[in-house]
């Protein structure tokens, strides 16, 4: 991953790489991986790969780098630019959501239309753009045209997390996908580390830091111009070996028509556009919605990460009103950022029957984020607030990778992407709507307090449907299982982090593919 909710523009290093780590979530190298998917022509020497990887993993560790972004709403509001919280919470911060939502779309389809390096160089030329908007300009419009910039970079991330799985065959697909993760989240964590650094001990001013970032995104311009470009993609840029199979599939369909016809049977209808692979896909995604736990997890995506993505747009505003005089936010978001990748990390090793407990494990870490913005949006120790807010971020990247799997481990590479696209688009729309409701001030304009009201109001409602659905789903299994505790559904293993079991309910995904 959205949408800015209260006036704070500094909080870009959270949001903008935080969707590029979960864009490495949402890219579709977490399928698992089928001996007919076609590998690179330059998968036979090993060598270039592994070269292209690391150069790309360099890419992304270095265009994480901005020192500055973390101070960019204190910049806005300091003596510098002299804006008022009131102007950057209900003018400025709103147009990064309505332009992320317009920009996603076009994004996703250029992306596999132009193989993923023409994007990432619009990506780091906006960036550029956004810090020179930064440096010298000072009206209220140059700085929302700094937001529009910015809902461009978050909407061609997709080219990043996508890029590296066009380098290497299947097989190596969750190994390169942990490579780009790593890579990103040093990238945030230095970059916060720095900025701190810079700003407490070397006393350095927010627009010199601003000028350093200048520098670094430059940077990552020239490294997105000497990027190698990939000969494939997922939609658009077929292979010969994809080719081949899906001629191969049309001949099978052609043999099995011989047969129907010798059986008396109607032979299948003459492909058409509605046979083509996106429209299929899109056809198959009913198929997903029955699933209960696919669907449990795809609303869990849209909703929840619609309020969390509200909260890091606008939480730099909050702490500028609780706390001005010293700032620390560099150094929370490198601890934000530290605690996830640990939580990440751990939610790889929980075992548990996520068939049964999802609903109770996703309600009682939405009611204690609930409870946590109650903490932030009442206290008035900055301390406080800082510490809540990086348990915050912990809780959310703990459910983010298993989210991640339980939805695409029985989806194709392709129909995953589309599927994490859709909700991620479904998430930016309702970050909007929240947007136009309760930020802008065409609508009710709330300040940053009220504003965090509304989010603890909304992880509440979410908090108790969670918590209503467990208690059914649990009710459900206890009366379904054997009486004495000697049947199979006592005896069986605890759910793993690793791809939904196939059950009663698999069905066709992709492509005659079951689950």
């Amino acid at each position: 991953m959205a949408a800015d909710d209260t006036t704070e523009c500094g909080n870009k290093t959270e949001e903008e790489n935080d969707a590029h780590v979960e864009a490495d979530t949402e890219a579709p190298a977490l399928d698992a991986p089928s001996p007919c998917d076609d590998r690179p022509e330059d998968v036979q020497d090993p060598r270039k790969w592994k070269w292209a990887v690391i150069f790309l993993c360099f890419y992304g560790f270095m265009g994480s780098i901005k020192p500055g972004e973390s101070f960019i709403t204190p910049y806005l509001l300091s003596s510098d630019k002299n804006f008022t919280r009131k102007e950057v919470t209900n003018e400025i911060t709103p147009v990064l959501t309505y332009s992320y939502m317009v920009m996603l779309v076009p994004a996703f389809l250029l992306t596999d239309l132009l193989r993923y390096k023409p994007v990432l160089i619009i990506q780091s030329m906006s960036h550029v753009v956004i810090w020179v908007i930064l440096l010298l300009g000072d009206t209220l419009l140059q700085m929302q045209l700094m937001e529009f910039f910015y809902g461009i970079t978050m909407a061609c991330r997709v080219a990043y997390s996508s890029y590296i799985f066009s380098l290497v065959s299947p097989a190596l697909y969750q190994r390169v996908a942990g490579y780009s993760r790593t890579s990103v989240l040093l990238g945030v964590f230095t970059s916060s580390v720095l900025g701190q650094l810079c700003y407490s001990v070397g006393k350095v001013s927010f627009y010199m830091l601003n000028a350093i970032s200048l520098g670094f995104v430059s940077f990552g311009l020239l490294l997105s111009l000497v990027l190698p470009w990939p000969k494939r993609s997922l939609f658009f840029n077929r292979t010969k070996q994809q080719e081949q199979r899906e001629l191969n599939v049309v001949v099978a369909k052609t043999e099995l028509d011989k047969m129907n016809m010798a059986a008396g049977g109607s032979p299948s209808p003459p492909s058409t556009w509605k046979h083509t692979v996106l429209v299929e896909m899109l056809m198959e995604l009913k198929n997903v919605l029955k699933r209960p736990n696919m669907r449990l997890w795809c609303l869990w995506w849209v909703f929840n990460s619609t309020g969390y993505y509200l909260v890091l747009f606008n939480v730099h505003i909050l702490w500028n009103q609780i706390y001005n005089k010293n700032v620390y936010n560099g150094g929370v978001e490198a601890a934000s950022t530290l605690l996830s990748a640990v939580t990440s990390f751990m939610a790889g090793y929980v075992k548990i029957r996520w068939n049964v407990w999802s609903e109770l494990v996703i309600g009682v870490i939405t009611a204690v984020q609930a409870a946590l913005l109650l903490l932030m949006s009442t206290t008035a120790n900055i301390w406080i607030c800082y510490f809540s807010y990086i348990l915050f971020r912990g809780f959310y990247q703990f459910l983010v990778p298993i989210a991640t799997f339980q939805i695409a481990s029985s989806l194709t590479k392709e129909l995953c992407a589309l599927v994490f696209g859709i909700n991620t688009f479904l998430g930016t729309v309702l970050k909007s709507i929240f947007n136009l409701i309760f930020i802008d001030k065409r609508g009710l304009g709330l300040d940053v307090k009220s504003q965090f009201l509304v989010y603890v109001l909304y992880f509440t409602i979410l908090t108790v449907v969670y918590l209503g659905c467990a208690a059914v789903v649990i009710f459900r299994h206890c009366r379904n299982r054997p009486r004495g505790g000697g049947g199979a559904d006592s005896q069986a293993t605890p759910t793993e982090l690793r791809p939904v079991e196939a059950d009663s309910e698999a069905q066709p995904l992709s492509n005659g593919v079951k689950a």
